[in-house]
């Protein structure tokens, strides 16, 4: 659960921390896990931190994330606990933990990271994805206690297939207080010189192809014919074929020199990025929910999100940004407008923050997420369910 793999592995960290300052005993297992490569982590031992316990397997194969450790783990332990919340599909721990917590009477809940929607289900090996859905996916929402989405665009995308069970939306949530006070800008500068006195475009996701850069760097080209004084930070790691595939279309475009590739940044450098970026900027092609939008919203930046981006109507409605289709021109146009005009994105940035306090913030996720425990765990005769994935989150009352 490497935070290289992006939002969904900071956000069950984020609700660990809420569960654990509202009095729930939370053990985390999952893999070692960290996309290329293995986290430096002590293996099958409990791990402390932030009040949460952590138990790390090794993972075996990088496809399917196996973990053999994972699964003893799991046949032992799954009947120590009142709730399995399970944050993956298609991913292999999901068998063996459903499994045992349905021989064990333990009900789960299922989120399933937007894996259900149709780009998700489109990716990479449709046909298997579509036999695996019918023989094995199926039948792990069927029997969860609830199918937990982070949205109503995600639900509803999801519903297309038809899967059983009964849902609910919980959005994620951030610790706000990270967020409180932008750091004074500059730090991003003093680290790439060649940004000082331009207007900085931020994207900050993890590199995908899911994610829009083929949008957005032809996007940001027209831009920078027309505005020279405006650079493309990019801040994310992927998939080293794709990141050098994109950085030769950056140099093929002309914009070489006023795109910085960042890399992954976290923690004191991610705030100093947040705080010295003018504009955010996410073109993807799905998005189940948008943690680093929210991010960005509570950074009061004004965001440019494509409407693929699955809270693009809070975006919309709360004022905090502009939604733009899946297209190089629309996403062009409205880059230009915020570049072009200090003042609108000054009251987008605040409207953005607003809707972040609003919305998304951690302690809303978590008094959430409790009702929803207490609700499944008051329910007469609820019967033993199961699922998991290489992050499984467990509470006792």
């Amino acid at each position: 659960m490497g935070l290289l793999r992006g939002g969904p592995s900071v956000a069950v960290r984020t609700l660990a921390r809420g569960l654990t300052r509202a009095g729930a005993d939370v053990h985390i297992a999952t893999t070692d896990d960290d996309g290329t490569g293995h986290l430096n982590v002590l293996l099958g031992r409990p791990v402390e931190e932030e009040g949460a316990t952590y138990w790390y397997f090794r993972r075996q194969t990088r496809s399917y994330a196996v973990s053999w450790p994972l699964t003893r783990w799991l046949a032992g332990r799954v009947a120590n606990f009142d709730l399995v919340h399970i944050h993956a599909l298609f991913s292999y721990a999901a068998v063996p933990a459903s499994i045992f917590a349905r021989t064990r009477g333990v009900p789960y809940i299922v989120r399933p990271l937007g894996t259900l929607n149709r780009f998700g289900m489109e990716r990479r090996r449709p046909m298997l994805k579509r036999l695996s859905y019918m023989l094995i996916e199926r039948r792990i929402l069927r029997d969860a206690a609830v199918v937990h989405y982070t949205s109503e665009a995600e639900r509803r995308e999801a519903a297309l297939l038809g899967p059983p069970g009964q849902s609910i939306v919980i959005p994620h949530g951030i610790d706000l207080d990270g967020f409180g006070v932008v750091p004074s800008a500059g730090w991003l500068r003093r680290r790439a010189p060649h940004l000082a006195g331009r207007t900085i475009i931020l994207f900050l996701s993890r590199i995908d192809r899911k994610k829009g850069l083929d949008l957005l760097l032809p996007a940001f080209a027209r831009l920078r014919a027309e505005r020279p004084k405006v650079a493309l930070v990019v801040v994310g790691d992927g998939e080293v074929e794709l990141v050098s595939k994109l950085r030769a279309e950056a140099a093929r475009l002309g914009i070489d020199r006023d795109v910085y590739w960042a890399g992954f940044l976290s923690g004191a450098e991610k705030f100093g990025a947040l705080a010295d970026a003018d504009v955010f900027v996410l073109p993807s092609y799905s998005e189940n929910f948008g943690l680093s939008v929210v991010e960005a919203m509570a950074s009061r930046l004004p965001v440019v999100i494509s409407d693929q981006v699955a809270i693009h109507h809070e975006v919309a409605d709360g004022g905090a940004g502009l939604v733009t289709p899946c297209q190089v021109a629309p996403l062009s146009a409205a880059l230009a407008s915020l570049v072009a005009d200090p003042d609108l994105r000054a009251r987008l940035g605040e409207a953005a923050r607003r809707l972040a306090e609003r919305r998304f913030s951690a302690g809303a996720m978590t008094s959430a997420v409790l009702r929803m425990y207490h609700e499944i765990l008051e329910q007469p005769n609820v019967e033993a369910f199961h699922w998991s994935g290489t992050q499984v989150l467990r509470s006792r009352r």
